[in-house]
C-alpha cells in the first residue's frame, strides 16, 4: 500500500439515522462504530452536528432493537452457526473414518447399499429376499 488512506463518505441522511439511533438510546456510539466501521471520532462529529438531545442537553432512554443492533445481533449469529457447522463437519468425517475402519475390519464395504435390512421387530434379517435367524 501508497500510505495513502481511502476516504469513505457517508451520507447525511446515514449520519442522521446513526444520530438518531443514539439520541433514543436504541445503540451505543460504539455499536455504531463497530457496526459500520466509522471511528468515534466522526461518530461524535456526528452528535455535535445532528444530535437535537446534546444541543438540548436532554438524555432519553429507549430500550428498542434498531438496524445496528440487529447487524450486530446477526453476525454473532453467523459466527456461532459456522462454528456448528464446523463441528457438525467434524464428525461426519470422524463417523465416515468408523465406517471405513469397520469395513476393513470386517472384510466388507459398509459405504455400499448391501440389501441387508432389519425386519420389523421379528428378530430376524433379510438379506436379498432370504429370512434368517439372528
Amino acid at each position: 500500500m501508497n500510505g495513502k488512506r481511502i476516504r469513505r463518505y457517508f451520507s447525511e441522511d446515514f449520519r442522521k439515522q446513526c444520530v438518531r439511533e443514539i439520541d433514543r438510546g436504541i445503540s451505543t456510539v460504539s455499536e455504531v462504530c463497530k457496526a459500520h466501521g466509522v471511528s468515534a471520532a466522526a461518530v461524535y462529529k456526528w452528535l455535535g452536528r445532528y444530535s437535537v438531545m446534546r444541543k438540548k442537553g436532554l438524555v432519553q432512554v429507549v430500550e428498542a432493537k434498531s438496524a445496528t443492533r440487529k447487524v450486530l445481533a446477526l453476525r454473532q449469529e453467523v459466527q456461532e452457526l459456522h462454528a456448528i457447522v464446523g463441528e457438525k463437519q467434524l464428525r461426519i468425517e470422524f463417523l465416515e473414518k468408523l465406517i471405513e475402519l469397520a469395513g476393513e475390519q470386517h472384510g466388507i464395504d459398509l459405504k455400499k447399499s448391501t440389501g441387508v435390512r432389519l425386519s420389523s421387530g421379528s428378530g430376524t434379517t433379510v438379506k436379498h429376499g432370504k429370512t434368517t435367524g439372528r
